[in-house]
């Protein structure tokens, strides 16, 4: 059977190459492009803020912190940790790609990554302050106020300010020129035969039904365990949480598979801790499949290719603080 799985998806991707059938324009993904960047100062702006953990309580959480930039945006553990090492009560996803999303936050419950810069920061499980007292601290910064007023032209700094500048800098972290999509641009070797049977299987299957345009997957809501109920312990409701229905219970967004590679562990609750356990599951919770070994490793090897170009992030230097600086609590009882 093995066997059998191999030979066929090499037969169909020697067929295509052959008749040269092969229309990239047809393709459920889309490729990446590059961010085009309209304000520098306001996106230098918002990467010191990303960088700044004196927006949390204990002045040592950072939104770096959970979505790390040198691990795929991602923390790479199955929840975060937050304020007081309390343990999040969700997987953190990635913030690479994150404006090609539907909405932010598994469940959806910000409309955009300007409203969704704002609930971490007064979050107590997370960074544990408040709008009001990460505006103090500031504002009490002159190099903010400096460069708040640059980029705004106010003498004062509000939260919405703080999180536009935090939006504007996350929309540039994106990640173009993977592998697959120089394929998808027309370069045929990009890809190898057993990655593109592996992308073959992927569409065959049914996976592009959920994880399909230019951030393979992020644009809708799904029911997690279609096929056969999911079993977890963890505590989650989806969308249900936003709308209050029960039909939206554990419907959540569908994660990017844009650099999954990176971005262990898989799900809502973390619980796949590699891409071969995640793909496992996929499969016979919602598309009712197994795939053989082998098809699985197929499928595995066409994910690594949706690895793009990371960000190339120089660590910014933040401004120091004042005599009159709320000054961080990270022990405070």
């Amino acid at each position: 059977m093995r066997k059998q799985s191999t030979l066929l998806a090499i037969g169909i991707v020697l067929s295509l190459w052959a008749g040269q059938a092969w229309s990239t324009a047809q393709e459920p993904i889309q490729p990446v492009e590059p961010a085009i960047v309209k304000d520098p100062a306001k996106v230098e702006l918002g990467k010191k803020l990303f960088f700044d953990p004196r927006l949390s309580r204990s002045g040592a959480i950072s939104c770096n912190s959970c979505h790390n930039l040198a691990m795929g945006g991602s923390d790479n553990l199955k929840a975060s940790i937050g304020h007081k090492w309390q343990q999040g009560g969700i997987n953190s996803p990635t913030v690479l790609n994150s404006s090609l999303n539907i909405a932010q936050f598994w469940d959806g419950r910000a409309k955009d990554l300007r409203e969704q810069a704002g609930g971490p920061i007064e979050n107590p499980m997370e960074m544990a302050s408040t709008h009001e007292l990460a505006v103090q601290v500031l504002n009490s910064i002159p190099g903010y106020r400096a460069e708040f007023k640059q980029v705004f032209g106010k003498d004062s700094i509000t939260i919405g300010e703080v999180t536009s500048a935090l939006a504007a800098f996350e929309e540039t972290l994106v990640t173009p020129n993977s592998r697959f999509d120089q394929w998808l641009k027309g370069d045929k070797k990009a890809l190898t035969v057993r990655e593109l049977g592996g992308y073959e299987l992927f569409k065959n299957s049914g996976c592009v039904a959920c994880h399909n345009g230019v951030a393979v997957g992020g644009n809708s809501f799904q029911k997690m365990g279609l096929v056969t109920p999911y079993v977890t312990e963890n505590k989650a409701e989806g969308r249900a949480a936003v709308t209050g229905k029960d039909a939206d219970r554990f419907n959540f967004k569908v994660p990017t598979l844009r650099n999954v590679a990176l971005t262990y562990p898989y799900f809502h609750d973390g619980e796949a801790a590699t891409l071969t356990q995640a793909v496992d599951v996929m499969g016979r919770l919602q598309l009712g499949r197994t795939f053989t070994p082998d098809e699985n490793a197929q499928i595995v090897a066409f994910l690594k290719t949706l690895t793009g170009d990371q960000p190339v992030i120089q660590y910014p230097v933040l401004p120091p603080s004042e005599d009159d600086t709320p000054r961080p609590e990270p022990f405070v009882k």
